[in-house]
């Protein structure tokens, strides 16, 4: 990464509370914090966004949008970060996150999961493709319309975020507690399979 990042000592508002709770969580600060603590008020709206979008959904379909985006466009940084939140929030166990990141469709998920996965990975490989049918798939499923918008959202703002850190070269640190088949689980979404629509 060649953009020179905020310096560890000295920074100020918000982007000081973005080095500050990295390194109250983990002990140090992500290089994907570094790099956008370079715009910190670019930051600060994507969190605004972020919050405006998880109430209606969940966290759980918030995580599966989010991980089935991070897959499909193969971002390591947010498959690692995501499935640690993941995890530690009792989405999922281990096997099974490690199954959601090799192929959806053997991860033991519900068709209503199986549909946000299969809806964001779309969005974020060939948006131009689709059309009424993939949201309608949605609300088949039993998602309401302020739903699929918020799934599309949470899909959408992957993308930016994702492609952000990938467009830049920002190194992807190890993530803490996290065992190392996960990591190699998380670390290879190009190879995992196509997740099915059904």
């Amino acid at each position: 990464m060649i953009v020179s990042t905020p310096d560890l000592d000295g920074v100020t508002g918000h982007a000081a509370d973005m080095y500050d709770s990295d390194r109250s969580g983990d002990g140090f600060v992500f290089a994907y914090t570094r790099a956008m603590a370079v715009n910190p008020e670019a930051h600060q709206a994507f969190e605004t966004l972020i919050r405006a979008i998880v109430p209606s959904i969940g966290l759980r379909t918030y995580e599966l949008a989010t991980l089935g985006a991070a897959r499909a466009i193969g971002s390591e940084h947010c498959l690692l970060a995501h499935g640690r939140r993941s995890l530690r929030a009792g989405l999922f166990d281990e096997d099974q996150l490690a199954r959601l990141a090799r192929d959806g469709v053997e991860a033991d998920l519900d068709e209503r999961d199986r549909a946000v996965l299969s809806y964001s990975e779309k969005l974020s490989t060939d948006a131009a493709a689709m059309t009424d049918a993939d949201s309608a798939r949605l609300r088949e499923v039993g998602f309401t319309d302020r739903e699929i918008v918020d799934i599309t959202l949470a899909a959408a703002a992957r993308n930016f975020f994702s492609r952000a850190l990938l467009a830049l070269a920002v190194p992807v640190d190890d993530v803490p507690g996290l065992t190392p088949e996960l990591i190699a689980a998380l670390r290879a979404p190009g190879d995992a399979a196509r997740v099915s629509g059904g």
